[in-house]
């Protein structure tokens, strides 16, 4: 009888090679690393709940100009990137809205958190964060933020619907906002004046 592999220990064909039962071992270990691997990767997606809003601090700035957080009414926003070890913050929902809904955002994003002002203070907000994807938005109020018109945000529907009667605007939820909704090229470019 011939030997069944190549390692020339088997002299029979019945007999098992040990050098292939290693391969193919080592084949099934390197399975089930691929297959934890993506699990692991399914854990990550769930990330996104376990990621903590950062509160603001007297030195916490605006991503896009720079501003102190601090010094400004009216809701801001966070955005927790994937691989980044703090997030970056937003002075105004506006922002952090065109921030998320421009086609050219392609860093993973593993939350973002908007303030509650059926809950916080609209001229000196602090804390109560919540996920900026569950909330409800009135756009065109006549309150402002700190870069002017803002998107003024609410866990609730009931707190954005009072808001809405007493300063007007458009009662949305996060995925009505479009990105024509919170264009940033207002302002100075608009201003006759200047």
């Amino acid at each position: 009888m011939k030997p069944t592999c190549s390692c020339r220990r088997h002299n029979t064909v019945n007999e098992p090679c040990g050098e292939r039962r290693q391969l193919l071992g080592l084949a099934l270990w390197a399975s089930l690393g691929a297959l934890s691997g993506l699990s692991a990767c399914g854990d990550r997606a769930g990330d996104a709940k376990t990621v903590a809003p950062v509160e603001i601090g007297a030195s916490t700035t605006c991503e896009l100009d720079g501003m102190l957080l601090v010094d400004y009414p009216g809701p801001k926003g966070q955005i927790h990137y994937a691989g980044a070890a703090a997030p970056v913050f937003f002075c105004d929902t506006v922002e952090l809205f065109n921030t998320m809904l421009r086609p050219e955002q392609v860093r993973k994003v593993v939350a973002v958190y908007v303030q509650d002002m059926g809950k916080a203070d609209w001229d000196q907000p602090r804390g109560h964060w919540m996920d900026a994807k569950s909330g409800f938005y009135v756009l065109g109020s006549k309150r402002h933020g700190s870069m002017g018109p803002t998107v003024a945000s609410f866990a609730q529907e009931s707190d954005a619907q009072k808001f809405a009667a007493q300063w007007g605007g458009k009662l949305l939820r996060y995925a009505e906002v479009k990105p024509e909704m919170v264009d940033l090229s207002g302002g100075a470019l608009h201003d006759g004046k200047m």
